[in-house]
Formats: C-alpha cells, sequence, structure tokens
C-alpha cells in the first residue's frame, strides 16, 4: 500500500508541474523529455502498428512473412553500422553540454559522425556484397532485390538515427517528436498505395518487396532532409568552432565503444536471430505469423518502457543518491505497466489477433500468448541498459549480452529442429519458448550486476 501511495503521490507532483508549467530543475527537465518521448513512442509504435496491419492485411501471411524476413536482414546489417556509436553520442555530448562545453561537444560530434560515415559504408557493402548467397542459399526464398535494396535503405536509416540522437542528446526531444510524425505520415501515404498497384497489376512477389523497401528508404530521405534543416536551427553548439579531443579523451571515447561494439554485435543477433534461424527453416507464411506476433509485442514494451530512453540524458548527469531514486522510481512505474500489459495480452490475445489482422492470423494467437511475457522483462531491461550505458559501465552489458546470445543461439536451434519434428507451427513456438528464455536470462542478469555493484559502492564508501 505505500508502494501504491508513493507512486500516487509523485503521479500528482507531475501532473502538478504540467499544470503549472514548472519544468525546472532535473526533475522538471526528465519529465519535459519523458512527455515528448512518450508522445513520439506513441506516434511510432501507433504508426508502426497500424502500417504493420495494413501490410499485413493487404499482403497475407506468405508475403508479410518474406517482408517481414527481408527487412529483419537488413536493420541486422543496419544495426552493424552503430557499434555503439548512439549511446557514446548522448553519453559524451550530453554531458559535455551539461558542463556547458560547446565546443568539447562539437568534437565528440564531428568525431563520432566520422565514426558513423565509416560503418554505415561498411555495412551497406557487406550487405549488398551477401545478398545472393543469403537469399538464395541461407533462405532459398525470393528476396534477393529487396536485400539489394537495403544498400539503399541502411545508410539513410542510420545517419537519420545519429542526427535524431544529435538532438536528444542536446535534450532537445521536441524535434523528433516532428521527424516521427512526418516520417509515419509519409509511409503510410507511400506505400500502401504502391502495394494497391503492385497487386492490381500482377507483380510478383519479389518485385512488391523490393518495392516497399525503396519506398520506405525513400520516406526516410525526406525525414532525413527535414531533421538536418532544424539542425542548423536548434543545434547551436554545431556552430561553435570545436576544441579538439586530447589523447586522454580520445582514449576514453575508445574505451567507451569498444565494449559497446561487443555489445552491439551481440545484441544483433540476440534481437533478430530468432527471425533469421525461422528464415531458414520454415515457410514465409510463418515467420509472417510469428512477425505479426512479435511486431505487437515490441510495440507495446516500447510504449510502455518509454521513460527509459527519456531518463538515459538525466542518468548521464547523476550520481549517488539522486541517481538510485531517479532509478527506481522509473522503475517501480514500469513495472505497474509491464505486469497490467502482460495480463491484458495473454486474456485478450483472440481478440487482438482477430481485430488487428483479420482470421487469416489466427494460428498468431498462441504466439501472441506466449509472447505476452515479454512485456514485463523487455520494458524492465531497457531501464537497466539506460542506467548502465549512462553511467560508462558498458562492459557489463557487453558480458551478458555475449552469455545470453549464445544461450539465445543455442535454445533457438534446439527448440526450432526439435519443434520441426512435430510441424513448422511447432518449430515457430520453439523460437517463441527460447526468445522468452533469453530474455529473462538476461534481464536478471542486468539485476544481479547492479545489485553486485551497489554493494561494491557501499563497502568501499565504508572503508573510505
Amino acid at each position: 500500500m505505500r508502494f501504491l501511495e508513493r507512486e500516487e503521490s509523485d503521479l500528482r507532483g507531475i501532473f502538478n508541474r504540467f499544470k503549472k508549467r514548472d519544468f525546472k530543475g532535473t526533475e522538471g527537465q526528465a519529465i519535459k523529455n519523458s512527455t515528448f518521448q512518450l508522445a513520439t513512442t506513441l506516434i511510432a509504435k501507433a504508426g508502426s502498428l497500424v502500417f504493420t496491419i495494413i501490410l499485413a492485411r493487404m499482403l497475407l501471411p506468405e508475403l508479410f512473412g518474406l517482408y517481414t524476413l527481408a527487412l529483419s536482414t537488413i536493420i541486422l546489417f543496419a544495426s552493424f553500422a552503430d557499434f555503439g556509436v548512439g549511446s557514446a553520442l548522448v553519453t559524451f555530448v550530453s554531458k559535455s553540454m551539461g558542463d556547458e562545453s560547446f565546443p568539447k561537444a562539437k568534437a565528440y560530434f564531428k568525431k563520432l559522425l566520422k565514426y558513423k560515415i565509416i560503418l554505415v559504408l561498411l555495412a551497406s557493402l557487406v550487405l549488398l556484397s551477401l545478398a545472393y548467397y543469403i537469399s538464395n542459399t541461407y533462405y532459398d526464398k525470393p528476396i534477393f532485390y529487396a536485400l539489394l535494396a537495403g544498400g539503399i535503405y541502411l545508410p539513410l536509416v542510420s545517419l537519420l538515427g545519429f542526427i535524431e540522437t544529435t538532438f536528444k542528446a542536446n535534450n532537445n526531444f521536441r524535434e523528433p517528436f516532428f521527424k516521427e510524425f512526418l516520417f509515419q505520415v509519409l509511409r503510410l501515404v507511400f506505400v500502401p498505395l504502391a502495394i494497391f498497384l503492385f497487386i492490381q497489376r500482377s507483380f510478383s512477389n519479389e518485385t512488391i518487396i523490393t518495392g516497399i523497401i525503396l519506398l520506405l528508404a525513400f520516406s526516410y530521405f525526406l525525414t532525413l532532409v527535414f531533421l538536418l534543416i532544424m539542425s542548423k536551427y536548434k543545434l547551436n553548439f554545431l556552430k561553435i568552432k570545436e576544441e579538439r579531443l586530447n589523447s586522454t579523451e580520445n582514449k576514453n571515447l575508445k574505451r567507451f565503444i569498444l565494449p559497446l561494439t561487443v555489445t552491439a554485435l551481440s545484441g544483433v543477433f540476440f534481437g533478430y536471430i530468432d527471425t533469421i534461424m525461422l528464415g531458414h527453416f520454415v515457410a514465409g507464411e510463418f515467420i509472417g505469423y510469428y512477425g505479426s506476433a512479435f511486431s505487437l509485442i515490441g510495440a507495446g514494451s516500447v510504449i510502455i518502457g518509454f521513460a527509459g530512453a527519456a531518463t538515459f540524458p538525466i542518468f548521464s548527469r547523476l550520481k549517488g543518491r539522486k541517481l538510485e531514486k531517479a532509478f527506481k522510481k522509473t522503475f517501480n512505474f514500469i513495472l505497474i505497466l509491464s505486469i497490467l500489459g502482460a495480463i491484458l495480452s495473454f486474456f485478450l490475445a483472440p481478440i487482438i489477433i482477430n481485430i488487428i489482422y483479420g482470421a487469416e492470423y489466427s494460428s498468431s494467437i498462441i504466439l501472441l500468448r506466449i509472447f505476452s511475457l515479454l512485456l514485463i522483462a523487455l520494458p524492465l531491461t531497457g531501464i537497466y541498459d539506460s542506467y548502465f550505458i549512462s553511467q560508462e559501465k558498458t562492459k557489463i552489458i557487453a558480458i551478458l549480452l555475449v552469455g545470453t546470445t549464445i544461450i539465445n543461439i543455442v535454445l533457438n536451434y534446439f527448440f526450432i529442429v526439435f519443434g520441426l519434428k512435430f510441424g513448422m507451427m511447432q518449430a515457430v513456438i520453439g523460437a517463441c519458448i527460447a526468445t522468452i528464455i533469453s530474455r529473462y536470462i538476461y534481464f536478471f542478469g542486468m539485476k544481479f550486476c547492479r545489485q553486485r555493484s551497489q554493494f561494491k559502492e557501499k563497502n568501499n564508501g565504508l572503508k573510505s
């Protein structure tokens, strides 16, 4: 009861701040950031959900599964273009801005932009060179030209993410909100119209998927142009002459990024290994069932865990008791929402699937019920990620991700192969179970490492 009373008191305090338009101080900034982040997340996930529903209904399970497989593969390679650069950008630029060291903030921006461009070019070249083997040998599915289109899609998505992260590092969540709104409108206009024309003219499955990827890339391009224009007016620190980073600062930056490089590699496989492995073993329609259920859970978990992303810049500026207080408040709030979301998803799964996707996707009901467990683990894990990265404890994340990624790959292979003995749907259920086990191992690993870190800090404080 005391816990609920505290949360009620906190919510009243937040409401009063909105009423008085008082966003001063760290807490006020966190509330303001969280509001824009929540609005951005709601638009992003609502738009993604509507977009996914439209595509799923227009393409039907088999073609939708091929689209999901192609996009997952492209996003996998796009993730290689980050290698911790985004997290480093938020951490170092945000801290420099907090210290009012604007020339230093620009220096970090330019250095990380250079890294980003190199990684984007490498990732695109690797994707293009492996496209034929992936589509025709590993998957044995008609997505070759769609993967080639990914060579255009990947750089645009990666650079857009970098510029958006720069705004957030500057504690500006307003422009990313408008960027997200623009992108959702563009793709909801262009893509469904194109699919209608493609289907009407009886284009091949491969042509339809390729066209969708290219139109998504075009939508990202227009959105990138918008953010670049806004950056000239809103990112004033970029107009200042930078102060060159000294050797120590360069070493600290590389030391921060290096564990996140391992994290990115592991995180890529951790996030997409289920779809990638299913693409090798099962038909396209079963990937469609899996993707439709997981997309709902992904949307729900991001909406529930919005505060984790919004408080990232705040965590990076806090230490000691203030940090612990901010973490606990965020964790408790997200925990309540996560449990409620999981319960509703489990019991309302038949209604959700039939209303959203239609009777053709009835096989996704059992998958959504299984995945409902992730609505607890995913949002809470996001808070731990923000906590460790903001405190530059990226080594912990790297070690946990490497370990759980290996576990995830082994479990996916075992459960998928075992499930295939009974049928393709059983193989998909096996992938669901493997994903859930892996995610919870990662979550409890993060929880244990944070408690251990706190224990060490208390002991060190007593000794000193």
